[in-house]
This record gives structure tokens, sequence and C-alpha cells, in this order.
């Protein structure tokens, strides 16, 4: 059996070795079901975990079911983002238009909650029909005096990526509007959202470090701290992808510069505190980094060693939204003693897959905005023993009798920080040597047929036989 690629998929597929760039940064192919989000579901994203600020999604009720939720971030105090709020545009609404039903919606909603700050999405259809979203916002904030911030999150606009950029504007709208002064050297964290309280794992590091954490975006952030977000003196980037624009708008504006960190693993939770002592050139903050780092891997290697001896020489899977995630998880896996088989992203640019391909060995697969049958096949010719990736996913993987963790916004385990890689490490151990896999009876006829499977990157187009047990 031989796989090859949907037309127009050519070059999206690669194995480290064959020499050539991947493509990447171009729009889904129609029909091929990436497993790429909207535009609306970006935004959402990044702005929902600000908890207390109220989120209003201008169109119909459907849109609005993407919400915290399926978005494990938490709060350490108000629960308003909780709400998912629409102003549950009908037929009528669409032909006359729904601005004065999105003004009043505005009014009531403030009026009953006071928040002091409102996000506005506007979804497919109300770019479709024309709405004036921005010219609505701006004369009820004039009317309530709090900002009322549109978000244009149109589906049609582009993927996720577009939603991150409309995001960050209306987070560009919000930073320099309060006054402030770190009494610290002080930083911001960007793209860190709080999944499964992964902050409250890695913040209070840096202060013990001596560090003012200015404003989180936007994990368990508050408006207020995000209007003085411009006063910090260094911007962590955490999520590359969804926080990069704003880091340099930030730089452009403000003169904040920034560093891409991850908080995920022992090497790179411990690059992150090196990173912002270097930046300071502080000896004293060095010496308290080095300290945090001595005692908080002594701490947890003992186990991870002991989950490391269960999972060694096992193969892994990584399939993220964000290029950041999967060169941590790399790493991670590497201090894991487990290989990288397969690796991908929903959407990676060049310079982030030029840095996968540095670290991860020869013959792996990289595979940019993969679609399931894609996915469904490489896994089966690379015989990956646990796929890491989101909730989409989850469904694949068991039904091909694969091991899956779920890394993705919407987990309940903290996998940050030193002590979120011993959970991640347990995770792991738990997940591949359940004995559950010892029953599906499709595995062992998939994997048999691996051997008769190859890819190709040429112009052919698409011919994909499905595996049979």
């Amino acid at each position: 059996m031989i796989v090859k690629i949907f037309e127009g998929r050519e070059g999206h597929i690669q194995q480290k070795g064959d020499g050539l760039p991947l493509a990447c940064n171009s729009d889904s192919l129609a029909g091929a079901v990436s497993q790429r989000a909207c535009v609306y579901s970006g935004a959402r994203v990044v702005l929902n975990p600000i908890t207390d600020a109220l989120h209003l999604v201008h169109g119909p009720i459907g849109c609005a079911s993407y919400t915290w939720d399926i978005r494990g971030s938490t709060s350490s105090g108000p629960d308003l983002y909780r709400y998912s709020f629409s102003t549950d545009m009908k037929e009528l609404d669409v032909v006359f238009g729904g601005e004065k039903k999105l003004a009043a919606s505005l009014r009531e909603l403030a009026e009953r909650y006071h928040p002091p700050a409102i996000f506005v999405y506007s979804t497919c259809i109300v770019g479709i029909i024309g709405d004036d979203l921005q010219t609505v916002c701006r004369r009820v904030s004039e009317e309530l005096g709090i900002p009322v911030l549109p978000v244009r999150s149109e589906g049609f606009r582009g993927n996720k990526n577009e939603g991150y950029k409309a995001a960050c504007n209306a987070l560009g709208e919000l930073i320099g509007m309060r006054d402030y002064t770190p009494r610290h050297p002080s930083i911001n964290l960007l793209g860190e959202y709080n999944v499964a309280g992964d902050l409250w794992h890695v913040k209070p590091f840096f202060q013990k470090m001596g560090i003012e954490v200015v404003a989180t975006l936007t994990g368990d952030a508050r408006v207020a701290e995000i209007q003085r977000a411009h006063t910090a003196k260094l911007n962590l980037v955490q999520c590359s992808g969804s926080m990069t624009y704003l880091a340099k708008k930030m730089e452009e504006k403000y003169g904040i510069p920034y560093r891409r960190i991850s908080f995920f693993g022992l090497q790179d939770m411990s690059a992150a505190l090196r990173t912002a002592a270097e930046f300071f050139a502080s000896p004293k903050l060095g010496r308290k980094a080095e300290e945090i780092i001595l005692r908080e891997t002594a701490r947890v290697m003992p186990q991870i060693e002991a989950y490391r001896t269960k999972v060694a020489g096992k193969k892994a899977a990584i399939y993220m939204g964000g290029a950041a995630k999967a060169v941590s998880l790399v790493r991670a896996f590497q201090e894991l003693g487990m290989e990288v088989v397969i690796i991908g992203t929903q959407t990676g640019d060049r310079d982030d897959y030029q840095k996968i391909a540095y670290i991860v060995r020869e013959g792996t697969v990289i595979i940019d905005d993969a679609n399931p049958l894609e996915l469904k096949e490489l896994l089966i010719k690379q015989k990956a023993d646990l796929l890491v990736a989101g909730v989409k996913e989850r469904f694949l993987a068991y039904k091909m009798g694969i091991a899956f963790c779920d890394f993705n916004h919407d987990r309940a385990t903290n996998f940050e920080g030193f002590e979120g890689m011993k959970n991640f490490a347990r995770e792991v151990s738990i997940t591949i040597n359940s004995p559950v896999w010892q029953h599906p009876v499709k595995r062992a006829s998939l994997i048999g047929n691996a051997s008769q499977l190859s890819i190709t990157g040429g112009s052919e187009n698409y011919v994909q036989e499905p595996c049979h047990s």
C-alpha cells in the first residue's frame, strides 16, 4: 500500500534527511479536514482566560459553544470569564442587521455584571451581513465609560493565526491605559494561559528570584493588570504562535524587548529562569535562579527517573497547535529516554520547522497542518507507541489502539515547571503501560502492514486505501 498526499499538499510532509524545506504558512487545503481551528477559536483561546472581563459573541448561538469549558484555564478569583454570552442572532437579525441588538445586549450585560472591560467577538455571519462592529463598540464604550473592544474574528478571514492577531490587537487597545511603577526588575509573561493551573507552578519562581510579574497575558489575568503591562522591562513569550505578534508590537510602541522561552520540561524551565536573570545582568538574580534550579531538580528527579525506567525506548508522536510546545516536548521525551518519530504543528513557520529539524533524529517525520488520514497512516508507518496532541486527535489514537496524552488547553493536569515535568512523566508512564492496550486486536494487523507503507512528496494525486484488519 502506497501513501501519497492530496494534490496541493506537496511538501507538507518530510522526513529529516530528505534535504527539502517543509512547506508551511499556507491556507489549509479545502476538503482535507485540517485539524486547524477557525479565527474565532484562535481569538477566544487568547482572550478567554482574562477572568474579570465579559466575553460577548455577536453571532448565532452555536458559536458561543466554544467557551471556557473546553479550555482548562483556571482563576484564583473572578469567574465572569466562565460565562458565555451571545447575541443569539436569528434569521430576522441576518436580514435587517444585528447592530441594535448588539448595543442593547452590551448595555444590559454592563448593568447586570459591571465588568471592567467587554470583548465582543464577531463570527462569520456578522462579517457577511456587514454589521459595523467597531462603531457600535466605540459608541457603547463612550456611553458606559469602560473599554468595549471589538474582536474581528470572522472565520472566513483565515485560520487560528488570524484569530491570534485579532486578539492581540484587542489587547493592544487595553495596554497602556493604566499608570504603574514596578518596584523590582519586572517582566510580563506572554502566551501563558494557566491551563490546569500551570501559572501557579511557574510564577512563584520568578517572585522568589526577586522579579515582579507585572501581567500575565492572559492566564488568570485581570483587566487592570493588562492595562499596566507596558511598564514591564521584559516580555517572556511562552506560546510564540499566539503572542509573538503582540510582543513585537509592544517592542515597537513601548521599547520592551522580548525573549522566547518555555516552561515545559526541566531543561526549558531552567533556561527560562536563567534567561530572565541574564537579561537584568544581575549576579544576585543569577545565583537565586541556580539555587531554585538545583533544589527543584533534586526534588523531582528521583520520581522522574522511576517513570523513565518504564518508558525508555518507546516511540512518541507529537502533533501540536503551536511549534513552541512541540519543541519543548521533543526535549522532554529526550529526558525520558523516548524517541520522537513524528512531530507536527498546525501553525508552525519556516523558522519553527528548521528548529524542529535540528533537534530530532534522522528519519523523524515532520508534518505541517496534518489531516486525520495522514496522521493515521503515519502513526502506523512509524510504529508510534504514544500520541501527544489535543482533544481532536484523542479518538483517532484510541481507535487505533495507541496510547494518548492530552497536552492541549482542555487538560486538567499541570504540565509546566518542575512539578509539571514530574506529572507529565507519570502521565506518559501510566498511559503507555496501561493494561488496556493488551486487548485491541486491530493494532497488530495495522502495524503488520507498516512495512508496506511509504511516503511520497511528489506532485502525484492523493491515493489512499483503507487499512484492513
